[in-house]
This record gives C-alpha cells, sequence and structure tokens, in this order.
C-alpha cells in the first residue's frame, strides 16, 4: 500500500489520521471543502512533506467534482491502497424529536451517508494497490444495542454507514479488499468537545493499524473500535 485517500483531512481526527499516515511513509491525498483556507498545520505538514501530500478540493456533497477528482488521478496514473471516509458533521445536538428541523436530516445525511457512498462508488476503480481497505469512520452512537433519544441525525447516519461497510464488505471480499465501519473513539476536538478523553492521535494510530494489520471483527458484523474491539450493531 503506498496511497490513501482521507475526506475531511483539515482538522479534526481527519488531520491527525494525515499527519500519522504520512509519519508512517505514505503519501496522502487529503481532501478538504477548501484547499485555499486550509489548517495551519495541514499547510505545515504540506510543507514537511512535500510531494508526499497532495491537498486537493474534494466535497463529498459534491459528486461531480468528486467524479472529476477520480479521473484526473487516474490521467495522473495515481493508485489508491486504502480509502478513509472521515468527513462529517454533528447537528441538531440534544434537541428532542418533536423540536426536530428535517433539514438537519437531510444535511447530516447528505455528508455522513450519500458523502462515502460517492466516494466510494468514483474512487473504487482506482483502489488496486496491493492489499487494499475501505474504513468508514462510524459511531458508537449508531449503535441500535444502545439507541438514544438524541442526536438524531448523527446516529441515524452513523448507522446507515454501518449497514453501507458490511455491503461492502459482502461486495468486495472476494477482492480482498479489507472493509471496516471503525467507532474512532469520544476524541477531544471541535465536534467531540473538550470533555472528551481521547486524543485523536491515538485513534488515529489505531485506524492504520487496523488498515495495516487487516484485523478482522471477530463476529459477523464489520464494526469495530480503533483498537479492533467488536462494537454492538
Amino acid at each position: 500500500m503506498e496511497n490513501i485517500l482521507i475526506t475531511g483531512a483539515g482538522r479534526g481526527l481527519g488531520l491527525d489520521l494525515t499527519a500519522e499516515a504520512l509519519e508512517r511513509g505514505y503519501s496522502v491525498i487529503a481532501g478538504v471543502r477548501n484547499p485555499d483556507g486550509q489548517a495551519e498545520e495541514l499547510s505545515k505538514l504540506a510543507a514537511d512533506y512535500g510531494e508526499k501530500l497532495t491537498v486537493t478540493r474534494l466535497d463529498v456533497t459534491d459528486e461531480a467534482g468528486i467524479a472529476a477528482l477520480a479521473a484526473e488521478l487516474k490521467e495522473q496514473g495515481r493508485t489508491l491502497g486504502a480509502i478513509i471516509n472521515n468527513a462529517a458533521v454533528l447537528t441538531a445536538r440534544n434537541t428532542q424529536v418533536e423540536a426536530l428541523d428535517l433539514q438537519d436530516m437531510v444535511t447530516t445525511m447528505d455528508i455522513n451517508l450519500y458523502g462515502p457512498i460517492r466516494v466510494v462508488k468514483h474512487f473504487l476503480p482506482l483502489l488496486t494497490e496491493a492489499d487494499p481497505s475501505i474504513i468508514n469512520i462510524s459511531s458508537e452512537a449508531g449503535s441500535i444495542t444502545n439507541a438514544y433519544p438524541g442526536d438524531y441525525p448523527y446516529s441515524i447516519s452513523k448507522t446507515a454507514l454501518t449497514m453501507f461497510s458490511q455491503q461492502l464488505h459482502v461486495y468486495l471480499q472476494e477482492r480482498g479488499v479489507h472493509v471496516l465501519s471503525v467507532h474512532p473513539g469520544w476524541m477531544h476536538t471541535d465536534m467531540g468537545g473538550e470533555q472528551a478523553p481521547t486524543d485523536p492521535r491515538q485513534s488515529a494510530r489505531g485506524v492504520l493499524d487496523l488498515i495495516e494489520q487487516r484485523t478482522a471483527p471477530e463476529g459477523h458484523f464489520r464494526f469495530v473500535d480503533y483498537t479492533g474491539k467488536d462494537m454492538k450493531i
């Protein structure tokens, strides 16, 4: 594996995934919504790693843009060893269902679920390197077993994302593609908040370990945490 595509790479877990992958010697295609306004940390990584890091516009809601980027990479002869679908939003926190704005549902599903579907749809033909992987960053919030009355858009989108991961696993297992839906932990990021106990770099290391070691769940479902432990569907 040489090249890793990471969505939502400008901050939070995506930024730490990018840094960790570069540190391990991989080339990274870092997808961000606005490359011109990229974070200072991402600019520093670009300065430190040069051609190893490609920062590119990748808005997961823009299918035409995703298709154009995939075509551009194909024309350049670029291949992929892993796709990490990380981009996500968390809306309508602590909102009761009676007060839920359905537009929050629409927006969240567009980014958290349809986004990864669009990315896989157009970049799967480039996933041709040895021992390829697709990692969908999910959440324990999407566990039906542990359902709670809150975060409706986020939780439902992550439940559906785990279903998509399971479908991809069945579809791609004969091609040797390693597919996981990964709970990254409650992380100290803009999304997770200051009280979150998990360092996103620790989670990023775990995700890269899952890719490198091709860790498989002990049970039937392709849903694990960043240490490889099975999560309840």
